[in-house]
């Protein structure tokens, strides 16, 4: 039986970690966006790469963003 051939994956960084310009703010719906799918659903760490303590303040971000309605708590509907 060959051997399996091993998968090559290269281990995600935390973009926050290592651009420290970037910061996490429940005003700026834009970079939120991409942290979110196109269903409403905050998208894990182990996806994205974030830290955990990074992946707390990006929660409790979106969290605030969608209560004052700057996201939209579900995707968009289609009729």
């Amino acid at each position: 039986m060959p051997p399996k051939k091993r998968i090559f994956q290269r281990k995600r960084v935390c973009r926050f970690c290592t651009d420290k310009e970037v910061t996490i703010d429940y005003k700026d719906p834009k970079t939120l966006r991409n942290f979110v799918t196109e269903r409403g659903k905050i998208i894990p760490r182990r996806i994205y790469g974030t830290c955990a303590s990074h992946q707390r303040q990006l929660c409790e971000a979106i969290k605030r963003a969608r209560q004052i309605a700057l996201l939209p708590y579900s995707g968009t509907t289609q009729r």
